[in-house]
């Protein structure tokens, strides 16, 4: 009796895929590489606009403060004109030091993750005028400076769509660690995802820059990005990386 002859595989389409393949994990590699140049010219931003224009204004501030010593009591226009430098001056150190925040979180780099999502998220829900609550290990375990910048980068998104497009009133961010890998979740109340919509459309939008570059980071170092929607409103996004990271 003879066999039933088993379907050949198609060499020619099996074939055509490999390029593919090969092609988009080149392309998740090079795009993980210009993210991780561009936070580190980031960094190097901040840290210039801190050690150059920060130290200038501080000095600026205190030759303020010796002048305004010497003017007469009785001259009070220059008082006021003095009051008013020294005014200015500190609305400049401000704006500079919103500037080097923005551009990169000293916290990360000298005193870890938990204490840059501390700051992190109360400043930027209260940017956005919503609530914010966090959940963190207790204990601050050692991730790389990779892995930390994309971490607070997928707190930022979260934080940012929930508020923008999502229409949330509260924002829950929560690290946890296993062990063997780390996740960062970000939950909140909003209006879920688009009718009509699924998690993986929303990833791979071509009008949803920042969730498709951060699942690429993600994949990049070996992780996931993953976002669904909520049982009774609301959506949750939620990055995970292995402790074990590819070298970036």
């Amino acid at each position: 009796m003879t066999e039933p002859a088993h379907p050949q595989p198609d060499t020619a389409a099996v074939a055509s895929t490999v390029p593919v393949v090969d092609r988009t994990a080149e392309l998740t590699e090079m795009l993980g590489y210009l993210a991780a140049c561009w936070d580190e010219e980031r960094r190097l931003l901040a840290r210039q606009l801190h050690d150059s224009l920060g130290s200038s204004m501080t000095a600026l501030t205190m030759h303020l403060a010796l002048l305004t010593q010497h003017i007469p009591a009785e001259n009070q226009s220059m008082r006021d004109r003095s009051a008013q430098m020294k005014q200015l001056l500190a609305q400049i150190i401000e704006t500079n030091r919103k500037m080097q925040l923005d551009l990169w979180n000293d916290k990360l780099e000298f005193l870890g993750l938990k204490a840059a999502l501390a700051e992190l998220v109360p400043g930027l829900a209260a940017a956005h005028g919503i609530k914010a609550r966090t959940s963190l290990p207790d204990e601050d375990v050692s991730y790389t400076r990779t892995q930390g910048v994309v971490l607070l980068r997928c707190a930022e998104e979260g934080l940012r769509n929930a508020a923008a497009h999502a229409r949330a009133t509260l924002v829950d961010v929560i690290l946890g660690d296993d062990g063997d890998q780390v996740m960062l979740t970000v939950r909140d109340n909003g209006a879920g995802l688009p009718q009509h919509s699924c998690a993986d459309e929303l990833l791979a939008s071509t009008s949803c820059h920042g969730l498709r570059l951060l699942r690429e980071r993600a994949r990049f170092l070996g992780g996931s990005l993953q976002l669904r929607s909520q049982e009774g409103g609301g959506a949750t996004l939620c990055m995970t990386l292995p402790k074990a990271a590819p070298a970036a």
